[in-house]
């Protein structure tokens, strides 16, 4: 039962950073000043501990350790890449291209992530053709 309300907790916490992570993107591209609200700045971080503690919970409670379970060491990885991109997307890239290409290459990282958490698999970024 804790598992499962954990898992709830950890989806939820997912669609809301994504969502908000868009908003601010968006916000950046159109120079707004919601940027500089208070909870603009300070909400995205409170959601993003809760995905993080939700996330070490249910691996503690499944007894998963990164160093064993290689897709988890990936999704760890892949989350650090994501936050690289997504703080160059919003915040420390000067041009135009360099804040679209860092946003892509975030919801790239997003994307992998979400892969390997659905299939329990290390997955290459491309497959070879």
């Amino acid at each position: 039962m804790m598992y499962s309300g954990l898992k709830h907790l950890h989806l939820s916490c997912i669609t809301l950073s994504l969502a908000l992570f868009c908003l601010r993107f968006y916000w950046r591209k159109q120079n707004s000043s919601m940027l500089q609200i208070k909870w603009v700045k300070i909400l995205p971080h409170g959601i993003d501990t809760v995905l993080l503690v939700s996330a070490i919970s249910m691996a503690w409670i499944a007894s998963i350790n990164p160093f064993e379970q290689h897709w988890l060491a990936a999704k760890i990885l892949a989350l650090f890449a994501y936050i690289v991109a997504g703080t160059f997307a919003i915040k420390r890239a000067r041009t135009a291209r360099g804040q679209n290409f860092s946003f892509i290459l975030a919801l790239l990282c997003f994307v992998y992530i979400i892969a390997v958490a659905i299939s329990k698999q290390v997955l290459p970024f491309f497959h070879s053709m």
